[in-house]
């Protein structure tokens, strides 16, 4: 009997019995090793930073907790006990453990200055300070307070706010309120484009 390597691991891990025609079966040992991968790991529940669906998300770390430790991520999976999505994740949250563990993932903010062809980085409180004075300097120069028909509306067109779908519906309500009391009306949420 001619066996492909395809059939031999379609016959071992996924077939129905699990027996392969040399007439053992890797099921066992390919469930034990699932159990393993994740036996002393601490599960942090959280919510797929991807569309507006929200999915629930399990990610397993691993790590002893101490004072200046990183816990490492080894595996993330859908939350069986989540309303939405019940355990199962598209492609794109399925592959958030290889995104959370990339090496060209950013950890600090960037910036390109104008007429510059590379990013520089910058720290936090760098970062938080230039927009705070870029949004004041755009608010100031573009605020309309009224209407040439004498209508009060005290608004800014040229800023836009973008609520995301992975915030709760609290902070989203923060936002909304900062904004408008910017007066910007360009307001959207992801969980509407």
């Amino acid at each position: 009997m001619d066996v492909s390597r395809r059939t031999f691991i379609k016959t071992t891990l996924i077939g129905g019995a699990g027996v392969t025609v040399f007439g053992f079966s890797l099921a066992p040992v390919y469930a034990q090793t699932q159990g393993l991968k994740i036996a002393r790991t601490t599960e942090t529940r959280s919510t797929c930073p991807y569309c507006s669906v929200s999915c629930g998300v399990i990610i397993h770390t691993l790590g002893d907790k101490a004072k200046n430790v990183t816990p490492q991520v080894v595996h993330v999976e859908g939350d069986p006990d989540h309303p939405i999505n019940r355990g199962t994740l598209c492609p794109k949250g399925a592959s958030l453990h290889q995104d959370i563990l990339n090496e060209r993932r950013l950890t600090k903010p960037q910036v390109r200055r104008p007429g510059s062809d590379r990013w520089e980085d910058i720290s936090w409180d760098q970062a938080i300070d230039e927009i705070a004075r870029l949004v004041k300097k755009t608010r100031d120069e573009t605020f309309i307070e009224k209407l040439p028909n004498g209508k009060l509306v005290n608004m800014t067109p040229a800023i836009f706010g973008l609520g995301g779908a992975t915030l709760d519906g609290e902070f989203n309500h923060m936002c909304q309120k900062f904004w408008r009391g910017l007066g910007v009306v360009a307001i959207e949420n992801q969980a509407r484009i």
